[in-house]
């Protein structure tokens, strides 16, 4: 015989819902239900899903339906044991213009309507609320996020034996109860038999008609439709989030307690044959249930559980630890405060973190936990999803809902302008923990009623708000939520991964690239992750990419959902302030901001202060940096940071005031560089300390006119070589020349090829430097204003290139002939003294010692009488390594140290590092290791720096130095 257990026990009540619940778990285990006869009833075995046994049993339908169910549960507890019960099957609906056939109806509390007559007027009263397990109804929202099928609506289901089919009875029935979203016939027996054996139970149906008198038309097709969504929920539901709970405790013996069962005045001795009909209760107020154990009245649809909450679930939650310790610290009974505002952005994580806050305040604290959300709307994988079913639109109806959740059924009908005294009445000894979730919804108004409620709290009581904006006149603890760390993101992304086999697939630096993209923003992590399998998103590059162009692709579009409401809100200062911003990928100084939207600064200041309250930017008072390598020197500023996808969303709404603040930018960079630029090597720290501004303007240029950008080129050449920025230098040299290809710029082009190679001969890669050279002497060829030198120099990197590739003879032969060029323009010339030395490099490594030491010697003549600077600094420090090779320490050690001082003034890292290390060896090889090991030291952290072909010769240099200071072990 099958095992007779089970974890949850699904029930059907007509063969149209069993059918659809077979076919459904049919495709997801592959195997067929399974039949087992117990008792008297026949239970099927559908297998078991996502580690929870689940079973189904079939009701009746009709009359005494109701009794039929209870019935048919009460045995199935007891067969089965169940942690949880399930209805599954089809409903009305009840509003036509806001529902769709086939809509899922879940069932957040059940109440009986009065099965009288058809067309009935006399008043029918508001039924006793029962509310379904707070814990099965978590899982089922939680579930809903992922799920991509027909609209799930969470709420009041009205249960009776009396058929609604005419549009006058199911208008009557919600002039009593305009909450509800649908009906049925046969809930209230679930609930009965589940209320008295205390286990978890939830309905879930789908709308196959709408109660008006159209029932017959294409019924078995509407009904087929139904019942399918209702069982694919909840197999969706059993997958995702899972719905297995503990099996509840045996319920008291006959002996110990009292159950009775009063429906319409028929009262039920416990264990009787429960047969219900509708005669004799026509007219009737109303069907009352009461249940009685161990002398405890426990009357109506109430939950007789300890703890009341009514918390969504949290399948996952990571990091926080911080906020999640200030918020237990803010409603701790002993704090003098009401609780905690939490702030952030959207999609940031504001709702995770109150709900798992709340779920993390002990009990002994609070005997109840209520969440109430004034969210309208939320995101799913599939776009923007309207959340009408739980919408509270303003301050009246939050405490209306909040007199609900406190069992208070007739303050939420009293009069709105005492309503606020009473729930604060009520609140009296309750000990709630109330969460109210997306307060920036309600009106300015309106918010500060709730602000003004909350701060007359009964004691024992306190709350959680979130909201996108601080409002720092409230009196709550205030947490200010930024990204996730890094490692919490990626936590994230491997739990999303588990039922998710694309992204399971991703690497980690594609995650990163992710986290990079969304700045650590939970929502769009989830978002973006949630594309992959949907449409044309492969990969996590393709859904990076879908993210950034979702407005242009489809209406599901994640950066209107969390910002569109906001930018007509933007004041004309704040819109400037905030498209200056769009320009930067770095936090920003106050100064350069003002400067770019034309603003005087207390006025950006004002603006940029706003816009952090809103949760729109991110302020911080760092440590920033002036130089673009160098960590020295480091100074306090007030830094404005606007997340990069914020950025391309104002870009797309106000391209207008991005393009103006964009050229004022430009041309704040254009006059620095021609000011500070070129080889102006004592200007340089000028350049350096605006360097997030310059390196934001960059694509500005690159976008903009071709001649302005190779002037630009021009001027910074030497100082993003100087500074050892030469990936950003090889980047921009690389789409400086495409963009003067493009525009027929052949000369510019050959020399934007020739900046490239060169930024490659520092990084050693021989071939790219001859792929760089070939393309400069192309262009120069096509060029007709070009003459010798551009000949000269695209053969002298020729050269390079294969010195690095130690093709010496090749080398030699490509110095000499670009020397003769040169020396036809001008006898002795900067130029000259490059050849010069390049040749005598190439006759160095070849061991050519005399020919190299005459070629250094002659170059560094040469330089000084041209008084070209960088050469006198480059060509003695050549003539330092030369006679470290020879093994003439004390000579090596002289030039060394003449060449130092003039590269600490000129200002290249690279010339700084080299000399470093040449003085370093030379003193070590004299015996003067601790003499030597500052130079070392310095050395190595200059080339690990700028990724330095040499580091390894330095780092062992380096060890030498520090194994003879340290002396025998």
């Amino acid at each position: 015989m099958p095992n007779p257990t089970t974890d949850v026990l699904l029930v059907t009540a007509t063969n149209v819902e069993t059918r659809a619940v077979f076919q459904a778990f049919r495709e997801a285990t592959g195997r067929d239900p399974q039949p087992q006869a117990l008792g008297d009833k026949t239970y099927h075995d559908l297998g078991v899903v996502n580690d929870t046994r689940v079973s189904l049993v079939q009701s009746e339908m009709g009359a005494a339906s109701l009794g039929a169910t209870l019935q048919t549960v009460q045995k199935g507890l007891e067969a089965l044991k169940p942690g949880a019960v399930v209805m599954v099957g089809i409903a009305f609906g009840v509003n036509e213009a806001k529902q769709k056939m086939g809509d899922i109806l879940v069932a957040k509390q059940l109440t009986l309507y009065e099965p009288g007559r058809v067309g009935a007027t006399e008043t029918l009263p508001r039924g006793t609320r029962a509310d379904c397990s707070p814990r099965l109804l978590d899982r089922c929202r939680s579930a809903e996020l992922y799920w991509d099928g027909p609209a799930v609506r969470f709420g009041l289901i009205l249960s009776g034996e009396k058929l609604v089919d005419n549009l006058e009875f199911r208008q009557a029935l919600l002039k009593h109860e305009p909450e509800a979203i649908g009906g049925e016939m046969e809930g209230a027996g679930l609930y009965v038999a589940c209320q008295d054996a205390r286990v978890d139970w939830i309905l879930v149906k789908a709308i196959c008609d709408w109660g008006d008198g159209h029932k017959a038309d294409d019924k078995a097709k509407r009904q087929a439709e139904a019942a399918r969504n209702a069982a694919q929920f909840v197999l969706h539901t059993l997958q995702k989030v899972g719905l297995k709970l503990e099996r509840p405790a045996a319920p008291p013996s006959a002996d110990a307690g009292e159950t009775t069962i009063q429906m319409g005045g028929v009262q039920l001795e416990k264990d009787a044959q429960v047969t219900i009909g509708a005669g004799d209760m026509a007219g009737r107020d109303n069907i009352k249930i009461e249940t009685h154990y161990h002398g405890a009245d426990l009357s109506g649809f109430q939950n007789p559980t300890g703890l009341k909450s009514s918390f969504p679930s949290q399948p996952y939650f990571f990091g926080r630890e911080k906020e999640l310790a200030s918020i237990a610290e803010a409603i701790a009974p002993e704090a003098r405060t009401w609780g905690a505002l939490i702030d952030g952005p959207g999609g940031i994580g504001k709702t995770a973190l109150a709900i798992r806050a709340g779920h993390l305040a002990p009990a002994a604290h609070f005997a109840r936990k209520i969440f109430l959300s004034a969210k309208i709307r939320q995101l799913t994988p599939a776009g923007e999803e309207k959340l009408e079913d739980f919408m509270l639109p303003n301050y009246l109806d939050l405490l209306k809902e909040l007199a609900m959740e406190l069992g208070e059924a007739d303050i939420a009908r009293s009069d709105p302008n005492e309503r606020a005294n009473a729930v604060r009445r009520a609140l009296a000894g309750a000990h709630a923990l109330i969460v109210i979730d997306n307060l920036e919804t309600f009106g300015e108004g309106e918010q500060a009623r709730v602000f003004q409620f909350l701060a007359r709290l009964p004691e024992g009581n306190k709350a959680l708000v979130t909201s996108r904006r601080r409002r720092p006149e409230v009196d709550a603890r205030a947490i200010r939520l930024d990204r996730l760390e890094q490692a919490d993101a990626l936590a994230l992304l491997a739990e999303l991964a588990q039922n998710n086999k694309l992204l399971a697939r991703a690497s980690e630096a594609e995650r990163q690239m992710l986290y990079e993209l969304t700045h650590g923003n939970p929502l769009l992590l989830q978002w973006a992750a949630g594309q992959l399998g949907r449409g044309q998103c492969r990969t996590v590059a393709q859904a990076c990419d879908f993210l950034k162009a979702a407005p242009l692709a489809s209406e599901n579009d994640p950066l209107e959902y969390i910002f569109g409401d906001l930018v007509e809100t933007f004041t004309e200062s704040e819109t400037k302030v905030l498209a200056a911003l769009t320009h930067f990928t770095q936090p920003a100084e106050l100064t350069w901001i003002a400067d770019m939207a034309g603003l005087p600064q207390p006025a950006a200041q004002t603006a940029l202060e706003d816009l952090t309250d809103r949760s729109i930017l991110i302020s911080t008072n760092l440590q920033s940096s002036n130089s673009p390598r160098e960590a020295s020197n480091l100074r306090p500023s007030n830094l404005f940071f606007l997340p990069p996808l914020a950025a391309l969303f104002l870009k797309r709404k106000r391209p207008e005031a991005v393009r103006q603040t964009g050229d004022r930018l430009t041309d704040q960079i254009f006059a620095l560089a021609l000011e500070n630029g070129y080889e102006k090597y004592d200007r340089f720290p000028a350049l350096e300390a605006a360097w997030p501004r310059l390196s934001a303007a960059l694509p500005l240029f690159l976008q903009g006119e071709n001649d302005r950008l190779q002037t630009l080129c021009d001027a910074f050449q030497k100082f993003l070589q100087f500074s050892g920025l030469w990936d950003e230098q090889l980047a921009l040299s690389e789409q400086a020349e495409a963009k003067a290809e493009a525009a027929k710029d052949w000369r510019k082009a050959g020399w934007r090829a020739y900046d490239a190679g060169w930024v490659c001969n520092l990084r050693g890669q021989g071939a790219e430097v001859l792929r760089w050279a070939a393309r400069a002497e192309g262009h120069w060829q096509t060029a007709s204003s070009t003459g010798a030198r551009e000949r000269a120099l695209a053969i002298h990197l020729r050269g390079i290139g294969h010195q690095l590739n130690k093709d010496y003879a090749a080398a030699i032969a490509a110095f000499r002939e670009s020397l003769e060029l040169t020396r036809t323009l001008q006898a002795e010339s900067e130029d000259v003294t490059i050849d010069l030395t390049a040749l005598a490099w190439a006759e160095h490594a070849l061991g050519d010692y005399a020919a190299a030491e005459r070629d250094y010697t002659e170059a560094l003549r040469i330089a000084r009488k041209v008084n070209y600077q960088e050469g006198v600094v480059s060509f003695t420090g050549n003539l330092a390594e030369l006679a470290n090779d020879r093994q003439q320490w004390p000579e090596a050690e002289r030039l060394a140290r003449e060449a130092l001082p003039l590269a600490e003034k000129l200002g290249q890292q690279e010339l700084v590092g080299v000399d470093c290390h040449r003085l370093a060896l030379a003193l070590l090889r004299q015996g003067n290791a601790a003499e030597a090991l500052p130079h070392a030291r310095r050395a190595v952290e200059i080339y690990t720096k700028l990724r330095y072909r040499e580091l390894d010769e330095a780092r062992q240099v380096l060890a030498e130095c520090e194994a003879a200071v340290a002396g025998p072990a």
